[in-house]
């Protein structure tokens, strides 16, 4: 069976894909974002992960869907055409025998072309709350999995399953440890993902000090090019603080068995991979996310005692405190996954 695997969020669709690689009875392919932001050359996640895989990568331009009156909106409509024009090609050429979808504006020419051509299409809702692509995919797809019981809502009753947002099996066992770590203090895990790494990051450049009295400090400083933050803070040379720019797929689960506080986005991936190791965290909710899909994630861990959230827009002293009031009552923030 040819599968063709889409979409903006790559952790669970590369989850996915880990299973699939067992069955060489499919054949597997990869339509997606090549490089991290529009106007640079560095690769996506997804890219440098599918080109690993060895997995024919096809990479995808199309514009966004919004709602808001603007240029911007124009450009997008134009992209929007192409990215169907796009579609159409890579489909013609591969000739798929299933979809799978994992949302975004970079799945949706895909789907809906895919379901011209006659091609079943199952898409996933990573988020509590989908964004209008998705909901758009959701419509005319055959089958939509979610991974929150709370989006149900959203989508047609009949072709809904509550599934859970699939998890690496790296992320789930210990394959590689990244770093040599001779110091006993605890280990804090502090990442961004990619696009919503910067403003994380000056907060911890402005803590750096204070956190490296309590803990190592294992910083993911992502790969945002305009604002160098990892050719910047690999300079910094201090004990017990490590910089990455990422983590390699058979690290990053070394790195949360281990972490003893996460600091994070609320991204669904983050938050279920939390929920999985049972880690007490402080959690920024990036405010531009769909229909403040990360702020309900993070308020879905501290209302069951598992979480402090933290405003972006605050001091870096309020982030300070809600580590260390997290380090102080730690067994009571780690009673609190037992509700989830």
């Amino acid at each position: 069976m040819k599968i063709l695997v889409t979409g903006g969020h790559p952790a669970p669709a590369l989850a996915v894909i880990e299973e699939l690689r067992k069955h060489p009875q499919h054949t597997l392919y990869f339509v997606g974002r090549q490089f991290a932001q529009e106007g640079t050359q560095s690769h996506s996640y997804e890219y440098k992960q599918i080109v690993k895989f060895k997995i024919p990568f096809y990479p995808i331009k199309t514009g966004r869907l919004t709602r808001l009156v603007s240029l911007e909106m124009v450009k997008d409509l134009f992209l929007t055409i192409y990215g169907f024009y796009n579609a159409f090609r890579i489909l013609l050429e591969i000739r798929p025998d299933v979809i799978v979808s994992f949302g975004g504006y970079i799945a949706l020419p895909i789907c809906y072309i895919g379901k011209l051509l006659s091609i079943e299409v199952i898409t996933h809702e990573q988020t509590i709350s989908p964004g209008l692509a998705n909901k758009a995919i959701g419509y005319i797809a055959d089958k939509v999995l979610v991974s929150f019981p709370e989006t149900l809502k959203y989508f047609k009753v009949s072709k809904t399953r509550v599934t859970g947002n699939p998890i690496r099996f790296q992320a789930r066992r210990t394959i590689k440890k990244p770093f040599e770590i001779t110091s006993q203090k605890p280990i804090i895990y502090i990442t961004g993902g990619s696009l919503g790494s910067h403003s994380i990051n000056i907060h911890i450049e402005k803590i750096l000090d204070q956190l490296l009295k309590y803990f190592v400090v294992i910083h993911q400083v992502g790969n945002v090019e305009k604002y160098g933050d990892f050719k910047r803070l690999s300079r910094v040379r201090r004990k017990n603080y490590y910089v990455v720019e990422h983590f390699h797929s058979d690290e990053v689960g070394w790195v949360f068995r281990n972490a003893h506080i996460v600091v994070s986005r609320a991204g669904a991936n983050t938050t279920f991979e939390l929920i999985h190791y049972r880690t007490p965290s402080v959690l920024i909710p990036l405010p531009w996310s769909a229909n403040g899909e990360q702020e309900r994630h993070a308020k879905l861990l501290q209302q069951a005692g598992a979480a402090e959230i933290f405003d972006q827009n605050s001091s870096s002293d309020v982030l300070m405190d809600k580590i260390l009031l997290i380090d102080q009552k730690y067994a009571q923030y780690k009673k609190g996954y037992s509700s989830l």
